[in-house]
């Protein structure tokens, strides 16, 4: 009774193997078989990083509410412009001034470059804002500056601060007990108050600062890190206001008002001067990546590396940026919010008294209402034991095939296949 089972099952056996003397080995089944095993290796690595390697799925939805803040981080390269006069600020939709949040964190930095793009001296941060995009912001200098003798309060003078002092002075700026410490600090005190610096030579805190005619034919790096709004706005870096940096100078008259035809001849010189080509080394929104999920979903910042270049007379650049909000969810549980961002571009020509801006380079940022969502996940081992099977078997079964058609076509016409060459 035990004997008729086992040979039942024997009977069943669909994997009966052949007994070695029915075999024909030939020259052509043994290449074939050696490209088998170098195509199933292949396959089984193939199906390994396929099913088993950390991949991303993506979701696209509607956010229902806007991001908390956006963080920018930039380093931009301006090869004909010296430091003195360039300046950054930032503006909402309005045309407003942002109100930046500055800490250890966030800083905006200058460093002077020689002609050759050669860093010179130590970098130095400086205040945000005072940037000039507008040739009708002339005028309301010439009233800023008329303005000063009724809003500085009487008996208050610009004396030079005590270098040993620990509170350095805000020059009668400051609030009741206020520390300026910087040459920043005390024209953030002044802009406060919207005063106007008569002459900023007499105050210690900005003593180190260099004016653009020791400057002339340097270039300027601005990098820095700095939280905006997630309203939308621009960033954009214009001409400084020169003339708080030179003090004292021809351009003021007897009353110590600042002379407008000055000022205007100054700027047709400025015009000569800002030449805004330039080079986007970083531009990034919101946090940084691993390089692996960077590496995963190509993904790259668009303006990296872009270079631009002012070649007949004078320009505006004015980036549009579509900041989209993006969430990378990761298999160990943790999440990385930051942001991507597509990008047009445009090239303004501007011309003294065309009352079309002045040279420089904005930064028009709008934050998309879609939210897009990278899940990482992996297929599994189940996937993989499955593509592995329908691979290494169907590699078998046409090498099979293709070895059997190889003989018969040597058995029919041994002259032509090589008579024994193959065989």
């Amino acid at each position: 009774m035990k004997q008729s089972y086992i040979e039942y099952f024997r009977s069943i056996d669909a994997h009966s193997p052949i007994s070695s003397e029915f075999r024909v080995r030939t020259l052509s089944g043994a290449l074939i078989s050696i490209f088998t095993l170098v195509l199933t290796i292949y396959l089984i690595g193939s199906e390994y990083t396929y099913n088993l390697t950390p991949t991303f799925l993506d979701h696209v939805h509607v956010m229902p509410q806007s991001p908390d803040g956006l963080e920018v981080e930039f380093d931009i390269t301006f090869q004909h412009i010296p430091c003195a006069l360039l300046a950054t600020d930032a503006n909402d939709p309005t045309g407003q001034s942002q109100s930046f949040h500055i800490d250890k964190n966030h800083r905006v930095w200058k460093h002077r470059l020689d002609k050759n793009g050669n860093t010179i001296g130590h970098k130095s941060r400086f205040e945000l804002g005072g940037t000039l995009i507008h040739e009708d912001q002339l005028d309301s200098l010439k009233a800023a500056k008329e303005s000063d003798a009724t809003q500085q309060q009487p008996g208050e003078e610009l004396d030079e601060a005590d270098d040993e002092e620990d509170c350095g002075s805000c020059y009668g700026a400051g609030e009741e007990g206020e520390c300026c410490n910087t040459c920043d600090d005390v024209k953030r005190a002044y802009r406060r108050k919207s005063w106007h610096i008569p002459d900023v030579s007499k105050i210690s805190q900005c003593a180190h600062m260099l004016r653009a005619s020791n400057e002339e034919g340097e270039g300027c790096n601005v990098h820095g890190k700095i939280a905006l709004s997630t309203g939308g706005g621009n960033l954009h870096f214009a001409p400084d206001r020169q003339w708080e940096k030179e003090g004292a100078n021809p351009m003021q008259n007897q009353l110590g008002f600042l002379d407008l035809n000055s000022i205007i001849e100054m700027f047709n010189d400025a015009y000569e001067q800002f030449n805004v080509s330039h080079t986007v080394n970083k531009l990034t929104f919101g946090r940084s990546l691993p390089d692996r999920v960077r590496n995963s979903l190509n993904l790259t910042s668009q303006l990296d590396g872009v270079s631009r270049t002012v070649v007949d007379g004078y320009g505006m650049f004015q980036y549009y940026l579509q900041v989209i909000p993006t969430k990378y969810q990761f298999l160990n549980g943790t999440s990385i919010e930051t942001f991507q961002y597509s990008v047009t571009e445009h090239t303004r020509h501007v011309d003294p008294g065309s009352n079309r801006g002045l040279p420089g380079v904005f930064f028009f940022y709008e934050v998309s209402a879609l939210h897009v969502e990278f899940e990482e996940y992996v297929r599994g081992y189940s996937h993989f034991f499955t593509g592995v099977c329908a691979a290494v078997g169907g590699a078998f079964t046409v090498m099979g095939m293709l070895d059997r058609k190889m003989f018969d076509l040597k058995r029919a016409n041994p002259r032509t296949v090589g008579g024994g060459v193959l065989g």
